[in-house]
């Protein structure tokens, strides 16, 4: 394990022979605390991440799938209240042994619409091709925000993608008078036993 001490008392070329002369330039720099980036103040973040951890791992399908509609749900409400899109989502899937499997995927439109990120976070778990599996944490990432004025929407001349929103702006609009878990798709919800 080396130090940025062991990074900083490291010769230049030496640097640049072993990891590169980009990196190594960039990695003597830094370790001598020169970083000539500029400093944002308030940057916009550049992902959201929302994770769901079961309880003991588990087994059942159909609360995996609970957990990922939950999950992009959150991120969408997130993004919404927050005026910002994303361009890909990611998600991880953590085992039982503590391995884990992880897939990305650009969606074909940047957006924050709950049942664009649904489809697109259930066909990457559905990707896994995952059998009997012991999961034991599920989490999903939108990469790459930007602000919704800036993204394009593909006009449709489906009038159900026109009430979804409507209906997704009333969902919006209760939460946050009432709280996150007032209203919400009903597939995110535990089913009694």
């Amino acid at each position: 394990m080396y130090s940025i001490g062991d990074i900083a008392d490291t010769p230049l070329a030496t640097l640049q022979r072993l990891v590169g002369i980009a990196a190594g330039r960039q990695a003597h720099d830094r370790s001598h605390g020169r970083d000539d980036r500029l400093v944002v103040p308030q940057a916009a973040p550049r992902s959201a991440c929302a994770e769901h951890r079961f309880d003991t791992d588990e087994l059942d399908p159909d609360q995996h799938h609970q957990a990922v509609l939950g999950l992009v749900d959150e991120l969408g409400a997130r993004m919404r209240s927050e005026n910002s899109v994303c361009c890909a989502l990611t998600l991880t899937v953590r085992y039982a042994d503590r391995t884990h499997t992880t897939r990305t995927r650009t969606l074909a439109e940047p957006t924050a619409h709950s049942p664009a990120l649904a489809d697109t976070g259930l066909a990457l778990f559905a990707s896994l091709g995952l059998q009997r599996a012991r999961v034991r944490a599920i989490s999903v990432r939108a990469e790459r925000l930007q602000p919704a004025e800036t993204a394009t929407h593909q006009l449709t001349l489906d009038p159900t993608d026109e009430r979804t929103r409507d209906l997704e702006a009333a969902i919006d609009r209760a939460r946050a008078r009432y709280g996150y878990r007032v209203a919400g798709p009903a597939s995110t919800y535990q089913r009694a036993n």
